[in-house]
């Protein structure tokens, strides 16, 4: 039993990976600040393209969301790693990486969004068009922000999976915190730093998915 946990939890080892760690860590706040708000925008600009009066548009919207969706995003992201450079396109890992997660979070928070604006009854969309505001005041003032409110726990459940997926950076070689956790282990041959990753990891969003379980009840009563 000691083995195991001197394996697992060798504090002495955490300790000196602590550094790499950290600056992997450092790596993986910059993907999700670049990530998540992408994936905010360009869910809701999804949203309202599903809206559109043209069936072609909503058809394309439909089936971008579909592959998106069925497409594993570790596949997404080395097609377009190892894709692109055949195309003449050369992207940094950090590119890559960005893209692929926003494509995916962009289809996901676009259903969350679209759920959120099938939320909101008729009622709100003529109450706020007999005040006076136009299509467009009344969509972002009035409808939105009360889709947005509908669906709020769902949005912050997937940016929690966002954070999580950033783990698949390191299939790229991008030095996020799981790439460096790994590089410290083959360094000391001892898994105690995949462990302080993950309770890294755990500090991080434990707080955030206790925060989603009381807007759900808080919204639900």
């Amino acid at each position: 039993m000691d083995a195991i946990l001197l394996q697992f939890f060798n504090l002495d080892i955490m300790r000196q990976a602590a550094p790499l760690v950290l600056q992997g860590l450092g790596m993986t706040l910059m993907v999700c600040c670049a990530v998540i708000p992408l994936g905010l925008v360009g869910g809701l600009i999804v949203a309202l393209g599903s809206r559109a009066r043209s069936h072609l548009a909503r058809g394309l919207l439909a089936g971008f969301i579909d592959v998106l969706r069925a497409l594993p995003p570790l596949v997404l992201l080395i097609a377009i790693s190892a894709g692109l450079p055949f195309a003449g396109i050369r992207l940094s890992p950090f590119a890559c990486v960005t893209l692929a997660l926003f494509l995916n979070t962009s289809a996901y928070y676009g259903e969350v969004y679209r759920a959120g604006l099938d939320s909101v009854s008729h009622g709100q969309w003529e109450a706020a068009r007999c005040t006076g505001l136009s299509a467009s005041q009344a969509m972002f003032y009035v409808i939105i922000p009360q889709a947005v409110r509908n669906v709020l726990p769902d949005l912050v459940s997937n940016t929690v999976e966002v954070v999580k997926l950033t783990s698949l950076a390191s299939v790229v070689a991008l030095p996020e915190m799981l790439y460096s956790a790994d590089m410290a282990r083959s360094l000391t041959f001892n898994s105690s730093p995949i462990m302080l990753a993950a309770l890294i990891y755990l500090a991080l969003l434990w707080p955030v998915v206790r925060l989603m379980s009381r807007l759900e009840h808080r919204l639900g009563t």
